[in-house]
């Protein structure tokens, strides 16, 4: 790791995380203005009620969240990517996402606001959700191709049971356009503390795989020729992915192509090792959700846009961009 830390883009991330949360925690607005949400931060005892309460129970939160799912969601793009060796894999276009939403509203039904349960059921729906691609493709031949179209289908029927259960039990989810579009408004304490304690175990376990997700890119053979149980460890990458994705999930709800767009960035920009990548998308990914909020706060002022609004407009030309650029490779 002695090669990160000259590594210019892992500065140039943690900048844009670090100005992006300073905007996003003391940014004034019509009301409360950045100089009292900055009394508020360093002396709160003197700083107007009505401003200590934005700042720890709105915009903390809201920040927190944004730092914890960006992360986890682009670190599982990252290890998704690299498993199943296709730089268009996604959580969401995979069905990660939509099976561990689907899940999440099958809990809210059964258990109520119960974060844990919550958080153990968008794991159990990413995890039939993938079994159920691995199982299409794995009948129909695991090829790449196959994959992924195995995943937009499993997507799709995991998005309609969404709609469906919304439909028939709107008591479900108490705000379902923030769910269903992705959103890190109205952050609740408990949540976030349960979403980052599944987290820090998938972004170790991570790291823990790193060394052998680098021999993904030789070839299953070259790779079992070294010593490495590529079943095995891709299995563990995978779900290592499906962790952070559905915890990333059961706290903020579908945000879409965070998990496609980073890894690919980061890709480009970087050759390091395996390992270093993933601290990179930590990084980037973080800065980006947080700045994509910020954006989605403020372009329509006093309104309000869903984050995974902003993000699906952002994430859809970049997906086509994908497509035609690998359909060029391949001729």
């Amino acid at each position: 790791m002695a090669s990160f830390i000259k590594n210019k883009w892992f500065y140039i991330s943690l900048a844009l995380l670090l100005a992006g949360s300073a905007v996003s925690l003391f940014g004034g607005n019509a009301s409360v203005s950045a100089e009292t949400l900055l009394k508020a931060a360093m002396h709160p005892e003197e700083a107007p009620a009505a401003a200590v309460l934005i700042l720890y129970r709105i915009r903390i939160p809201r920040l927190l969240a944004g730092i914890v799912c960006g992360a986890a969601l682009a670190v599982s793009g990252l290890l998704l990517q690299e498993a199943l060796r296709n730089p268009l894999a996604s959580p969401g276009i995979m069905g990660i996402h939509n099976g561990a939403g689907f899940f999440a509203l099958l809990s809210a039904l059964f258990f109520g606001p119960f974060s844990f349960a919550r958080s153990c059921m968008a794991f159990l729906g990413a995890v039939c959700s993938m079994a159920l691609v691995w199982a299409i493709g794995s009948f129909a031949g695991s090829r790449r191709s196959t994959l992924l179209l195995a995943g937009v289908a499993v997507s799709s029927v995991m998005s309609a049971c969404i709609n469906l259960l919304i439909t028939l039990r709107p008591d479900s989810v108490a705000d379902k356009a923030a769910f269903q579009l992705g959103s890190l408004h109205s952050i609740q304490p408990s949540t976030l503390l349960m979403t980052a304690i599944l987290v820090l175990p998938g972004i170790a376990g991570a790291l823990g795989l790193s060394r052998g997700i680098s021999l993904f890119a030789l070839g299953d053979e070259a790779a079992h020729g070294l010593g490495l149980a590529v079943r095995r460890h891709r299995l563990l990458t995978i779900l290592c992915s499906t962790l952070l994705s559905a915890a990333a999930v059961s706290a903020c709800g579908l945000i879409s192509f965070v998990g496609l767009i980073i890894p690919n960035l980061i890709r480009k920009l970087s050759r390091e090792s395996t390992a270093e990548r993933i601290v990179l998308c930590m990084v980037f990914g973080a800065g980006f959700l947080v700045c994509c909020d910020l954006a989605a706060r403020s372009v329509a002022y006093p309104y309000e846009l869903p984050v995974g609004t902003l993000l699906s407009l952002l994430g859809a030309p970049f997906f086509i961009f994908l497509l035609v650029r690998r359909r060029r490779w391949e001729h």
